[in-house]
């Protein structure tokens, strides 16, 4: 434990921790620890709490932090295939050497509406790629958001 509470290389949440841990067993009380620490007593108890419970891997972060994917690792894939073919509206050369587009009404370059509606109806859950024709949830991915609705604004106090 004191090894991990004065290493260097061992991510920072966890060497104050383990800091929080030596300074219980040196005798200090919450308080004093959290004082010390820069963090709040219910911090301190929290963390002692789960070392006395768990043991060293208390002391470790909960996996399952943070937003869960929208699309699975198959659309994903799909998309990015997708952005490496050629745009539908781009020019290529032919057989014959002319030039020719796919899709002549298409897009030339990839753009988040043109990929949107190229992915629709295979792409579940994807807030960029979305079924009913949105590409975010507000709005067209094209569009910036604009000031929102006015408001009145006073020129003096009166």
């Amino acid at each position: 434990m004191r090894r991990l509470s004065r290493a260097r290389k061992a991510p920072r949440d966890l060497v104050l921790r383990a800091r929080m841990v030596e300074l219980s067993w040196a005798g200090q009380r919450v308080p004093a620890i959290a004082d010390e620490l820069r963090c709040s007593p219910k911090t301190v108890r929290r963390w002692l709490h789960r070392f006395n419970r768990l043991g060293l891997d208390g002391l470790e972060d909960l996996g399952g932090q943070g937003r869960k994917r929208r699309i699975t690792e198959s659309e994903r894939s799909r998309i990015i295939g997708l952005v490496k073919k050629p745009a539908p509206g781009r020019l290529t050369v032919q057989a014959g050497g002319e030039l020719a587009a796919e899709d002549e009404c298409g897009p030339p370059e990839w753009t988040l509406d043109a990929l949107a509606a190229e992915a629709r109806g295979w792409a579940s859950g994807s807030a960029a790629v979305r079924s009913d024709g949105s590409c975010w949830p507000r709005g067209c991915a094209g569009a910036v958001p604009g000031p929102g609705p006015a408001r009145e604004t006073r020129t003096s106090r009166e």
